[in-house]
Formats: structure tokens, sequence, C-alpha cells
């Protein structure tokens, strides 16, 4: 039971937060509104200034409503449009935090796989596979969820299958090829393995053999067989984004190294990628024997140091580890690579 006054509160506080959501949601929708190359360097400002005085949840939510609504449509997208609208998110992600990207990213990849199982007719699965490649050209995400989509695609292997496995490596084929190559060429020997088995499947064989025609031309690094490949807007803008990202590590190191699978069963087994992301479901670790041989390793440490952390009273792993790492360190950002480890 709850009583009156407290209830009336309640109502109170959720109207106020509702009306603080509305304004947020319109201001965001403005921004996004405007957004075009010339000012994202502006709008990009303006989104970090409402990431410092809003909650993180609460823009994250608003933002990722906002783009999906945006870019995610029945009809086919300008790919203009939809870059500029990823590496906003880009941005943001090296700006203010890698959750930023990383609540994005999930929801696009959820939104897709639901779409590829549910048959639609519109283009919205293109539209999403579009900013999944988009993500992974601005550096959010690791070429490992690209490869997870490929192979997932290459083994349904139906008509629509094969018109978004020609979509994603015409937009990312070449960067593929430099970042793993070895994996592409796997996926290749895959693709035309399923190809030879299904050839009776399908009555129009002009459509596998296109991809097979591509894929080999990209296993050949040879841009001039693929129609209509142009990979100048990507690095203008890649150029662009270099220019307004604060920090110097702008590059791989704030890339999402997540798989599919760990992407869609993130609400079952918490969202790892994520530095301090609570998790309010059931333990992941309940085995006791393994909890048991969680033993950690601080590497070789004086018996001088130990003697101390015995004489402070450090009667843990963790705080020994945490007291030798602290001791031992040369400056503080050894310390700080230590401690992460």
């Amino acid at each position: 039971y709850v009583p009156p006054q407290i209830r009336k509160a309640q109502e109170t506080v959720d109207d106020k937060k509702r009306e603080e959501l509305g304004r947020l949601k319109k201001m965001v929708n403005g921004l996004i509104n405007r957004l075009s190359e010339p000012n994202l360097s502006s709008i990009s400002g303006q989104m970090e200034e409402l990431y410092m005085a809003n909650s993180r949840k609460d823009m994250n939510d608003t933002l990722t409503d906002v783009l999906m609504s945006a870019c995610v449509t029945a009809v086919a997208m300008p790919a203009r449009l939809l870059m500029e609208h990823v590496l906003l998110v880009s941005i943001l992600h090296h700006n203010v935090g890698i959750e930023v990207g990383a609540h994005f990213l999930e929801a696009v990849v959820k939104k897709f796989d639901e779409l590829c199982k549910s048959d639609a007719e519109g283009k919205e699965c293109e539209n999403l596979l579009a900013l999944i490649a988009h993500l992974y050209n601005f550096h959010v995400v690791h070429c490992l969820l690209i490869f997870d989509i490929l192979k997932k695609l290459v083994s349904t292997f139906t008509e629509k299958e094969i018109e978004l496995i020609l979509f994603l490596l015409k937009n990312v084929g070449f960067s593929l090829r430099k970042d793993d190559a070895l994996a592409l060429k796997e996926l290749i020997s895959e693709a035309q393995r399923k190809a030879s088995a299904s050839e009776k499947k399908f009555q129009d064989q002009t459509r596998v053999r296109f991809m097979l025609e591509t894929m080999l031309a990209l296993r050949n690094n040879d841009m001039r067989k693929i129609p209509g490949y142009d990979p100048e807007p990507v690095e203008r803008l890649r150029k662009l984004q270099r220019a307004l990202v604060h920090s110097s590590g702008s590059g791989k190191d704030t890339q999402l190294r997540v798989s599919l699978e760990s992407l869609l069963s993130a609400d079952q087994v918490g969202r790892w990628w994520i530095v301090g992301s609570s998790w309010s479901g059931a333990p992941m670790i309940s085995d006791t024997k393994s909890q048991a041989q969680q033993k950690l390793h601080v590497g070789k440490v004086s018996s001088k140091i130990m003697e101390l952390a015995r004489k402070l009273r450090m009667n843990t792993d963790i705080r020994r580890s945490i007291f030798c790492v602290v001791m031992t360190s040369e400056d503080f950002m050894d310390a700080f690579e230590k401690l992460l480890k």
C-alpha cells in the first residue's frame, strides 16, 4: 500500500521527468535535423554540452531514439546522410565516452536481427546494415562484428541475404581486407561452397555470380571490378573526424571488440564492453570451483613488499595485488595500466 500523499509526490516526479525528457528530445531533434557536414563541428559541440548537463542514460536513450527514427525508414536513405549521422555518434563516442557508441550499436544490431527474422519488405534492413558498416568505418566497432554478420548472412543464403552481403561488402569490403585478410578469405571460400551447393535453389543465378565476382575482386584488391565503389566520401569524413576528436586515441583503441552473439544476449549476460555497466540479473559466475581458481597474479614482487603488505594487514589477494601495484609502479600511468589488468 502506498499512502496518498506519497503517491501524489511520485506522480508529480513522473510528470516532471516526462516533461524534462520531452524538452530534451525536442532539443536533440532540432540539432539532428540541422546536421550536415559544414556545421558538424558546432552540432557535436552542442551535443557534448547536453551530455554534460543531463544524465548519460537519458541522453543515450534520446539520441538513439531520434537517430533511429531519422535513419531507419522503409525507403533507402541517402548514403551521405547516414554517414553524417554515424560520424556524429563516432565523435561523441570518442569525446564523451564509449557508452554512447555502445548504446547506439546495441539498439541498431538488435533491430537489424529482429527485422532479418521478420522478412520485412522495405529497405529498413539495408539502412540498419549501412549504419553498422559506417560505425565500423568510423572506428566505433571492430571488424569482428562485421565478420559475424557476414557469416550469419552466408549461412542463411537466400536472395535477400545475397543482396545484404553485396551491400555490406561494397561499403566496407576493402577495409575488412586491410584489417583481417585471412578471415575474409575464409568467408569467400565459405560463400563459394554455399553457392555451388545451392545452384538448383535459385532460378536466376546472376546475383549469386555477381556476388562471387565481387568477392574475388575484393580478394585480388581490384577496385575497378566493383561498380559504384567510391571511397572518397568516407575518407573525407574520416579526415573531419580526426579534426573534431579531442583525444589523440581516436583510432583503434576505442573500438568496441564485441561479437554479434554478445550484443544480442546483452540483457541475459550483461555488457562487459562498457566499463562500470551495472548488472542486476542473475549472478554471472555461480560456480564455486571457478571462483576458487580465480587467483590474481601481480608478477614477481619482492619479499620486502609482501612483508610490508602483511604488516599493513592486506589480508586478501585483491588487497595485496592493489598494494603491490601501487608500491611498485614507476608513475601514475604505469599504476593505472597495471590496475586495469
